[in-house]
């Protein structure tokens, strides 16, 4: 009786977000409450996933050389001119090179920022939309070098120095040996990795569903929409942590939702919800999913999808490997989206 108490009062809500998802209506504030109220029973009575897995945080530390799709170039209207300033990162035969680690800011309990120093001041960093940057290290008892793939949260056209959104994981060996670095210590890099090849206006309306560091991609995207005048896509965050100081540049995207509000909301799901936490609560669910994304008939969309093991195989199915999508599966598949309409990163 409850369930589909839930489920006829969502319907108008539904509608409502529909409506932000399609043709812009008067400008209005951010809050989801109403829509968290609404799908909570909702959520917590049918079953679901968690975020994160008990036995392991999930540890996005792999890396393989990029698919074909991946390597695109960038659209000849956004390549450089002669008078940009000097790329740090050139990829193709360009080795690793090594950057000084300027300074470090704690973020939450296992989070720092790490901003580290490009070789020129004048340099950028050389990324386009979307791509990462490899980090390597090996320690004196290692037999091989790790390497690891982080994207950065830096502006890149930002001139002098890079920086990275780091959560240190148990056993992670790049991550761990990151979080014990001094500032004046250095650190090889290669890049850029491409991935998604963006350009203004490639889709309509993008969505994004991310779980704890997977946020760092969709932030790059982000970033690049939202500075752009020109770029007018629409913008749907869904966010999964374990507790609120979990949810990495909240700040950031409150300052978007405020900023544009017919074009981005965002929603945050929490594992350990504080008392009072007027958000989602635990799991992602099909229900949730239907009400706030763009339907998967609506014209030119794009599904985003980057977290833990637990977060692809409920939402999109695992990627087939770091360099192949793999078959789309999980909620997605059973809303009706197609394989063509969703990315894993």
């Amino acid at each position: 009786m409850l369930a589909r108490q839930v489920l006829r009062s969502a319907q108008p809500l539904k509608q409502s977000v529909r409506r932000y998802a399609s043709p812009p209506g008067p400008a209005s504030g951010g809050s989801n409450t109403a829509i968290y109220a609404t799908l909570t029973a909702a959520a917590l009575g049918g079953g679901g996933y968690y975020y994160y897995q008990r036995t392991g945080m999930g540890k996005p530390e792999s890396y393989a050389p990029p698919s074909k799709d991946e390597q695109k170039t960038i659209p000849s209207n956004l390549s450089p001119s002669a008078s940009s300033p000097q790329k740090a990162f050139q990829g193709g035969d360009q080795g690793f090179i090594d950057l000084k680690l300027e300074s470090v800011e704690n973020i939450n309990h296992n989070t720092k920022k790490f901003r580290f120093a490009l070789p020129d001041a004048d340099s950028v960093s050389g990324l386009q939309i979307a791509s990462a940057i490899l980090t390597k290290y090996k320690g004196p008892e290692m037999e091989k070098p790790v390497i690891r793939p982080y994207t950065p949260v830096s502006d890149e056209d930002q001139k002098g120095y890079i920086d990275f959104v780091i959560k240190r994981y148990p056993n992670g060996p790049m991550s761990e040996h990151l979080h014990d670095m001094s500032p004046g210590q250095r650190l090889d890099f290669k890049g850029p990795i491409p991935k998604y090849p963006w350009e203004p206006n490639k889709h309509n309306h993008i969505a994004l569903i991310a779980g704890g560091t997977g946020i760092t991609p969709m932030y790059q995207l982000m970033r690049a929409i939202f500075k752009n005048p020109e770029d007018k896509t629409k913008v749907t965050l869904v966010f999964g942590n374990i507790s609120e100081e979990d949810i990495l540049l909240k700040r950031e995207f409150e300052d978007l939702e405020n900023t544009y509000p017919q074009r981005f909301r965002a929603f945050y799901l929490l594992d350990k919800p504080p008392e009072g936490w007027a958000g989602g609560k635990g799991f992602i669910t099909k229900e949730l999913l239907k009400t706030v994304l763009p339907e998967p008939k609506e014209e030119n969309t794009k599904i985003f999808v980057c977290g833990p093991p637990g977060l692809y195989k409920a939402v999109s199915g695992a990627k087939r490997s770091p360099a192949e999508q793999g078959e789309l599966t999980g909620i997605l598949k059973e809303l009706g989206y197609k394989q063509e309409q969703v990315y894993k990163f």
